[in-house]
């Protein structure tokens, strides 16, 4: 893996990239604009008691972190299918421990040929 966790005490870690591991530009858009930190934040369970404009802020950057995320793994089935020839029952397994969801993985490859523009 190019991009490395590196944990550097309790409840700390660094994370360190190259441009060429993140060529668009989403992680270091990520982080920038905290929605890494709020998604990160909201996995551990500690929005606590945040006013009404934190929680939103909180909501609407994990939200779209999490719609990045979903099309980045739609872009990973078509790989998955298209450069490693892996069966739709292979990839649904791997991906919901599940080889009869093979609809929901076709779809996601539907998905991600979209966003690559074929």
């Amino acid at each position: 893996m190019a991009v490395n966790i590196t944990p550097t005490g309790p409840g700390r870690a660094e994370i360190t990239w190259t441009d060429d591991d993140d060529p668009q530009g989403y992680l270091a858009r990520a982080v920038e604009s905290d929605r890494l930190a709020y998604a990160l934040e909201s996995l551990g369970g500690a929005e606590g008691e945040q006013d009404a404009p934190r929680a939103l802020a909180a909501a609407s950057h994990t939200a779209e972190l999490a719609r990045l995320l979903e099309r980045r793994a739609a872009v990973q089935v078509v790989r998955l299918r298209d450069d490693h020839a892996l069966s739709w029952r292979q990839i649904a397994s791997a991906l919901y421990d599940d080889p009869d969801r093979q609809s929901s993985v076709r779809r996601m490859y539907d998905s991600g040929r979209r966003h690559l523009g074929v």
